[in-house]
């Protein structure tokens, strides 16, 4: 793609200085690679060379050779450490920027502080936009997200990403707005959510928000739109809804993705289901923990379509169908899990194969020393009603716990959690009976029951470490 820049006469033939903010994130870093690459290939063209600078937290973890070592762009990069919500940075990183990409969110954390995060949104926007008039910075991109709601009936999630550009509007330079709804690319937490939903449960408990209509889009589409916008001066100080040529509930989404995954799906809807609510719902069944899911979720109460279509007029792309994204996806997907350096999911997965394999041995371990109460011991009161309901519910949660726990969902390790507590509860109180010499639950063990009790001890000790250590690290780095 030839581009022509239309600052270069503005610049006195210096190269075309940008800005990335956000490049370690889902978005940031596919926008940086794009303009990497598109550098490269034109670098035989003296005059269509520029220069590109990303601005990190923390310039030692941002090493860009883990990214881009197969291509070999890792020098083709200035890193500079700063944060946005410090002026100083915010001018050191915007020095002799011409076009600068705006990609940073903090709206992810606890509900309760989501006030803060979003006046901590609007703090660091505000720094951005001073210090790119100081700096005379031309333009500024942003994408935020699409909705047509009114101000006070936006979740704080979608207000946030509102004002932040109504923020950056108020700059001096040309601020080009992109709105999206749901964006689908590997990695992304809107479809990771999506796929691990589908691909785990069964049936799915879903709150009514299923039923909004939204308009998603494929991640390189996205990109497509963020690149050529430094070529495209029609773009420059408007606002742009963009989204794929499907117009989709998420309910719909969830069973296109099934459909391709040859698999079926029952969905039961609760119109009671909060956000908050639902997104610890996801937490459980899915690595995506809460405070990433709630603002995903929130997201999604309001309609996303696109109104205006204008950008497709001034950038013409062949739009990816949602099926298409998907399949695109799973199959990046499936060249990823390929690769022998693996990311940082996948290296907290190997750090936690170890406690998966303990709790399903001792879940399975749980499931024999159970069945001898049927064989072995010599207590006909575990025959009557009560007993054997309680042995039902008890094998029904372990086989619970084994099927999420094989998934890697939360919802299994708490469930193995709290079967690991009442067994272990059990053995201990049934020891206590032998030692105190008269009978509490049922009538006291012999010396082979009680052997049994001790390897119940530990089993059951061994399933509570492991669904512990399972339960507060699982977690999808997104």
């Amino acid at each position: 793609m030839e581009i022509d820049f239309q600052y270069r006469d503005q610049n006195n033939g210096k190269k075309l200085k940008i800005l990335v903010t956000g490049a370690s994130g889902f978005i940031g870093s596919r926008l940086l690679r794009q303009l990497i690459k598109a550098n490269i290939e034109n670098s035989g063209n003296q005059a269509t060379r520029y220069s590109i600078r990303c601005l990190t937290r923390n310039k030692s973890s941002f090493n860009t050779s883990n990214h881009y070592e197969e291509d070999g762009l890792s020098s083709r990069v200035e890193v500079v450490e700063g944060d946005l919500s410090n002026y100083e940075d915010c001018l050191k990183a915007l020095k002799d920027i011409d076009i600068a990409y705006y990609l940073v969110h903090s709206m992810e954390g606890s509900t309760k502080d989501w006030k803060k995060f979003s006046e901590k949104e609007q703090k660091t926007a505000e720094n951005f936009t001073n210090a790119a008039d100081q700096c005379g910075v031309k333009r500024i991109i942003y994408l935020g997200g699409l909705t047509h709601s009114k101000e006070s009936e936006l979740s704080q999630h979608m207000l946030s990403r509102k004002l932040v550009g109504d923020i950056l509007r108020r700059s001096n330079a040309e601020v080009t707005i992109y709105r999206a709804a749901v964006i689908l690319g590997s990695g992304g937490g809107s479809f990771e959510m999506l796929r691990y939903l589908v691909e785990r449960l069964p049936i799915m408990i879903c709150p009514k928000w299923v039923l909004t209509n939204c308009q998603p889009i494929f991640t390189d589409d996205v990109i497509t739109y963020l690149y050529r916008s430094i070529e495209t001066p029609q773009t420059e100080g408007k606002i742009f809804d963009i989204g794929g040529p499907d117009i989709l509930t998420y309910l719909d989404m969830m069973k296109i993705y099934a459909r391709l995954l040859k698999k079926s799906i029952k969905v039961l809807i609760i119109p009671f289901l909060t956000p908050r609510l639902s997104s610890y719902w996801v937490d459980l069944v899915t690595p995506i923990k809460a405070s990433l899911a709630r603002p995903l979720i929130d997201s999604l109460k309001h309609e996303a379509i696109v109104k205006d279509d204008l950008i497709n007029k001034i950038i013409p792309i062949d739009l990816k169908s949602f099926e298409a994204s998907l399949r695109y996806c799973i199959d990046e997907e499936s060249r990823y899990t390929k690769k022998k350096d693996k990311s940082n999911f996948r290296k907290e997965r190997t750090s936690l194969s170890s406690n998966y394999r303990i709790l399903l041995i001792s879940l399975f371990l749980l499931l024999a020393i159970g069945t001898t109460y049927y064989f072995l011991d010599t207590r006909t009161q575990f025959l009557e009603p009560f007993w054997l309901f309680i042995a039902v519910v008890w094998y029904l949660l372990i086989f619970v716990s084994i099927y999420f726990v094989r998934f890697g969902a939360r919802l299994g390790a708490l469930v193995a959690g709290l079967l690991g507590w009442g067994s272990l509860g059990f053995w201990l109180l049934d020891i206590f009976q032998m030692v105190a010499g008269y009978s509490i639950m049922v009538q006291k063990p012999n010396n082979q029951e009680l052997w049994r009790d001790i390897i119940g001890i530990i089993v059951a000790s061994f399933t509570i470490m492991s669904s512990h250590n399972i339960f507060h690290k699982i977690r999808l780095y997104t």
